[in-house]
């Protein structure tokens, strides 16, 4: 059995004996929420959270890192979160995706996401010199991130269309790098724009222009 599903009072609650009937820690195992249930009127009409827990095929050195770090670091910031593996790697984020889930989760969003990916950078970080090599990795919040890089696609075909409508190069407000590399990827396969990252640190800036038109040439 390398596959379960479970119910239970709350979805924290149905993960945790599914953990048990896996004889798993959660480092060992995938996590999807299928329904976080609901608390019906006076007791009634009521729904259970399921939860569908998947063991990996094989250890995953980072996944077991990030696992240890983010559960140290949730309970040293005194938040009621735990964090769950998403996926084991995503070709899009090129490594792992946690979601992290409980009473107090949303904090963890803070203004703007600005919480959200200060923690994300801080686990990067601290799995980067632990493994001692540059790792990926997307920490998520009821779908904060997934809904983030939606939003960051869109506006990126749209700026494509207007560089082809106008001919002239676009610059794109200074993002982080894994939003670079969503707009990167999302129009890797254009027929008519290219990108190109530009500047250094927190200024680094995406360039959106004419296949034709050399990189720094619009106005």
């Amino acid at each position: 059995m390398n596959q379960i599903e479970t119910t239970a009072k709350t979805a924290e609650e149905a993960i945790e004996l599914a953990l048990r009937e896996l004889d798993a820690e959660r480092g060992d195992v995938e996590v999807d929420v299928i329904s976080r249930g609901k608390t019906g009127l006076f007791g009634l009409g009521g729904e259970p959270a399921r939860v569908r827990v998947t063991l990996l095929e094989a250890p995953n050195e980072l996944v077991s890192t990030a696992t240890d770090l983010l559960s140290n670091l949730i309970y040293k910031m005194n938040v009621e979160a735990s964090a769950n593996l998403k996926q084991a790697h995503n070709e899009d984020v090129d490594g792992p995706m946690f979601e992290l889930e409980g009473e107090d989760a949303g904090l963890l969003i803070g203004r703007r996401g600005e919480t959200l990916k200060a923690l994300q950078f801080i686990v990067r970080y601290m799995a980067s010199r632990r493994l001692g090599s540059r790792v990926n990795l997307m920490l998520d919040v009821e779908g904060y991130q997934a809904r983030r890089y939606k939003s960051v696609v869109n506006m990126a075909e749209r700026v494509a269309q207007r560089v082809v409508d106008s001919g002239r190069s676009v610059t794109l407000e200074p993002m982080p790098a894994d939003e670079r590399r969503a707009v990167h990827m999302a129009l890797a396969d254009h027929p008519r724009v290219v990108t190109e990252s530009m500047g250094s640190g927190d200024s680094r800036q995406v360039v959106v222009y004419l296949k034709e038109e050399p990189p720094g040439a619009g106005p």
